[in-house]
C-alpha cells in the first residue's frame, strides 16, 4: 500500500494550495504568477523563496502574451482551489507524433502470444514523458459531481465499462463521452474469463462491442479483462471482436490508499493507474475524494495526467 505524498521536496512549498485549520475553504497558493498580478481581489499573497512552479507563466513575458498566460494560470489555480486540491495539476506535453509500440509485459504473455499476434497486455506505455494514464472501470457509480470535477480540471481519463453496471443509465456515460472520454470494453457481465470456454468469452467481449456500438456509436479498440484475469482464449476472442489492446494497470488508487504492482511503490513514466466508479456505498468517500487523492499524489511526484489513446 502506498502513502499519499503531502509535501514532496521536489515540489516547492509555496506551490501547495494551503488548507486552513478551520474546515471549509483554502488559503492562497503563492506562485510567481499570482505575485505578478494574477491574484484575485482580496487575496493575500505571501512570496516564499524557491524555484518557480514548473508551468508558471514567465513574469517578464511580452505584453498581451504575458497577460494571457497569467490569466490562464490564475484560472487553473482557482479551479484547483475550488476542488480542494493541494496542488495545481500539471499540463501534459503534446502527444508524440510517433506512437510508442505497446508490447506484452514480461511475465504477462500467454502461450503463443507472439505467434498469434494477439492484443498485448501491458501495465505501462513505453515513454520518457513524465505522464501517467488514468483508467476507470465498470460503471457502478454514476456521480455527477465527478463529471463536473473532471470537466473543470480538464483531466483526461479512459473508461472501461460493463453493461450489467451501466445499462440503468447509458445517458451518464454519453455525457462522459461528450466530454471527450473514450469508452471501452469491460465485458457484458464482468465474469472471471479464464473459467469460461472460448465461445463464452467471445460472447462476453463481442457482445459488449455490439452494445458499445449501439449505445455510443463506436466499437472500442481497447478491452480490459475483469480482475485483470485472462488466458489465451481471452486474447484470441478479443482479437476476433476487433480489439487491438488489452491494457491492465501498474497502480490502483482507492479513496483512502494506493496499491502498487512494483515493490518500490513509486510511479514511473507511462504507468497506467486504475480506479473504479465507486461511491459512499462501497468506499468511505466519493469519486471526487478518490480523484483528489490521485491528483495530489501524481502532481506531488511531478507527473501530468495524459490521455492513454494519444500514446497508442
Amino acid at each position: 500500500m502506498g502513502v499519499v505524498v503531502q509535501n514532496d521536496k521536489n515540489y516547492p512549498e509555496r506551490f501547495l494550495i494551503r488548507r486552513p485549520r478551520i474546515r471549509g475553504g483554502l488559503t492562497v497558493l503563492a506562485v510567481a504568477a499570482l505575485a505578478a498580478g494574477c491574484a484575485q481581489p482580496g487575496t493575500r499573497v505571501r512570496p516564499v523563496p524557491g524555484p518557480p512552479h514548473p508551468q508558471a507563466p514567465p513574469v517578464a513575458a511580452p505584453g498581451s502574451y504575458a497577460d494571457r498566460l497569467r490569466t490562464a494560470y490564475a484560472q487553473r489555480v482557482a479551479v484547483a482551489r475550488r476542488w480542494s486540491l493541494e496542488r495545481v495539476p500539471l499540463i501534459p506535453p503534446q502527444p508524440p507524433r510517433t506512437k510508442p509500440r505497446a508490447t506484452a509485459r514480461a511475465g504477462f504473455e500467454v502461450r503463443h502470444q507472439r505467434d498469434w499476434n494477439l492484443p498485448p497486455v501491458f501495465t505501462t506505455v513505453p515513454t520518457k514523458d513524465k505522464v501517467v494514464f488514468l483508467t476507470i472501470d465498470d460503471g457502478a457509480e454514476k456521480d455527477p459531481e465527478f463529471l463536473r470535477m473532471m470537466r473543470d480540471l480538464k483531466i483526461p481519463y479512459t473508461a472501461f465499462l460493463t453493461d450489467d453496471l451501466i445499462r440503468g443509465d447509458y445517458g451518464y456515460f454519453r455525457r462522459m463521452q461528450g466530454q471527450g472520454v473514450t469508452l471501452n470494453n469491460h465485458t457484458l457481465h464482468h465474469p472471471y474469463l479464464p473459467g469460461l470456454s472460448y465461445d463464452q468469452q467471445k460472447s462476453e467481449i463481442c457482445g459488449m462491442q455490439d452494445i458499445m456500438e449501439e449505445r455510443f456509436g463506436k466499437r472500442p479498440r481497447m478491452f480490459r479483462p475483469p480482475y485483470g484475469n485472462y488466458n489465451q482464449d481471452t486474447l484470441r476472442a478479443a482479437k476476433s471482436c476487433g480489439i487491438e489492446y488489452a491494457p491492465i494497470w501498474n497502480e490502483e488508487v482507492f479513496v483512502d490508499h494506493w496499491e502498487f504492482r512494483e515493490g518500490d511503490q513509486r510511479l514511473r513514466p507511462g504507468d497506467i493507474v486504475l480506479t473504479h466508479f465507486r461511491g459512499r456505498r462501497q468506499w468511505n468517500g466519493t469519486m471526487a475524494d478518490d480523484m483528489r487523492r490521485f491528483l495530489d499524489r501524481v502532481t506531488a511526484d511531478g507527473y501530468a495526467v495524459a490521455r492513454l489513446e494519444d500514446y497508442l
